[in-house]
C-alpha cells in the first residue's frame, strides 16, 4: 500500500478491527448495491469513502425532489435534470474517492438479469424499496453462497439483518411470503421516512459490510438489529433458521426462477398490466390512504384510479392494476411498490 493511500485510510487502519491488513483486503473486494434510494444512496457513501475498491450501484429510478431530503448523494441540480439515480450516484461517488471503481447501472432487476448483474461481486447490499425484489436478492444470494444484507426504513423505524447461506436465516426464514398478509402495505410514498433512520440502518448495514469484506466474519453479530428513531426503542433478535424454508432448506428458487412474481404484460396503447396473484385489496383504505399523496383518487366498488403525473393507475380489488402512460414494466412495477407495497 502506498503513501497516500495509507494517508487515505490512516484513522481506519488505526482501528484495531481493521488495520492495514483488513484495509488492503477492501480494496481488493467488490460489493453491488441494489436501488440506490435513501439507505443505498447512504451505504454507496460510506462503502466509497471506507475504501472498498469496487462498488457497483443498481437501480432503475430517477432523481426526484421529494428524494432529496433524506437521499444524501443528490442535489437540486440532479432532480431538475432527472438524472438516473445510479448515473448521478456515480458522478458523486467518484469526486468522493477517485481510487475506487464505481459503476452505476441504470437497470430493473430481474430473474433474467440477475445472474449477470449480481455473480461478480463478493457481498450484495439491499437499498431496494419492496419485497418481490428483495427476495429474488435472497434467492440469487443463497444458492450462490454470497453473503448479503437485509436493510429496510420506514417512517422512523428500520431494521438490518445479515445474510450468509447455510450459516444463518435466509430472508425467506423469516418472512416467507406465502406465510405473510397480501393485504395493504404501508410504504414511504404513504406513511413518509425520516432521514435519521435511513442514515443510521445504512451504517449498521456498512459496518457489517466491512467485518465481511476485511476478512472478519467472527465480528458478526448475527442478529436481527431494530430501531425507532422517535420513540428511542431498539431491539436485538437472536434468530433460528427455519428447518421448512422454501430457499435455503429445500432449494425452491422461486423467485430467481421467475415464478413468483406478478405476471406483467402489455395492455393496449401506452398502457401495462400487473397481474397481482391471490391479494385481496380494501379498496376503500386504499382511497383513503392514497388522497393525501397522490391526485385524482376516484374510487367505487370495484376499483380505484389515481394519477401520477404523467401516469394514471387503476387498481382492482384482487390487486391487479393497469398504469397508462407507459409501456416499460420497470416503471409499472416501481409506482404498485411505491403506493401499494410489493
Amino acid at each position: 500500500m502506498n503513501g497516500s493511500l495509507q494517508e487515505k485510510y490512516s484513522r481506519q487502519m488505526l482501528f484495531a478491527g481493521i488495520g492495514p491488513d483488513g484495509q488492503r483486503r477492501l480494496l481488493a473486494s467488490c460489493a453491488t448495491i441494489v436501488g440506490c434510494g435513501a439507505i443505498g444512496a447512504a451505504a454507496a457513501n460510506l462503502l466509497v469513502r471506507a475504501g472498498v475498491g469496487s462498488v457497483k450501484i443498481i437501480d432503475r429510478d430517477f432523481v426526484e425532489p421529494s428524494n432529496l431530503q433524506r437521499q444524501t448523494l443528490f442535489d437540486e441540480a440532479d432532480a431538475s435534470n432527472a438524472l438516473p439515480k445510479a448515473v448521478a450516484a456515480e458522478h458523486k461517488l467518484r469526486a468522493i474517492n477517485s481510487g475506487v471503481h464505481i459503476a452505476g447501472v441504470v437497470a430493473d432487476l430481474s430473474p433474467k438479469n440477475a445472474k449477470e448483474l449480481l455473480s461478480d461481486c463478493d457481498l450484495i447490499l439491499d437499498g431496494t424499496d419492496n419485497f418481490e425484489t428483495r427476495f429474488l436478492i435472497n434467492d440469487f444470494a443463497v444458492k450462490s453462497g454470497r453473503p448479503w444484507i437485509y436493510a429496510a426504513a420506514l417512517a422512523s423505524y428500520g431494521l438490518s439483518l445479515t445474510i450468509r447461506a447455510g450459516l444463518t436465516p435466509c430472508l425467506a426464514c423469516l418472512l416467507e411470503p406465502g406465510n405473510s398478509s397480501h393485504a395493504l402495505e404501508e410504504t414511504c410514498d404513504t406513511i413518509g421516512v425520516l432521514g435519521p433512520i435511513v442514515n443510521l440502518v445504512a451504517s449498521w448495514q456498512v459496518a457489517e459490510a466491512l467485518k465481511i469484506l476485511s476478512g472478519h466474519p467472527e465480528a458478526l453479530h448475527g442478529r436481527l438489529i431494530s430501531c425507532d428513531v422517535w420513540t428511542g426503542r431498539m431491539q436485538s433478535l437472536g434468530l433460528a433458521r427455519n428447518p421448512e424454508c422454501r430457499a435455503c432448506a429445500k432449494h425452491d428458487y422461486a423467485y430467481l426462477d421467475g415464478e413468483a412474481q406478478p405476471h406483467i404484460t402489455l395492455c393496449g396503447r401506452d398502457s401495462v398490466q400487473i397481474h397481482e396473484r391471490s391479494r385481496a385489496l380494501d379498496l376503500a383504505a386504499l382511497a383513503l390512504r392514497l388522497r393525501p399523496v397522490v391526485e385524482d383518487v376516484k374510487q367505487n366498488d370495484f376499483l380505484v384510479r389515481f394519477r401520477v403525473a404523467p401516469y394514471e393507475m387503476t387498481v382492482f380489488a384482487d390487486g391487479r392494476a393497469i398504469l397508462k402512460g407507459s409501456k416499460d414494466p420497470a416503471v409499472a412495477r416501481s409506482l404498485y411498490a411505491r403506493y401499494l407495497g410489493a
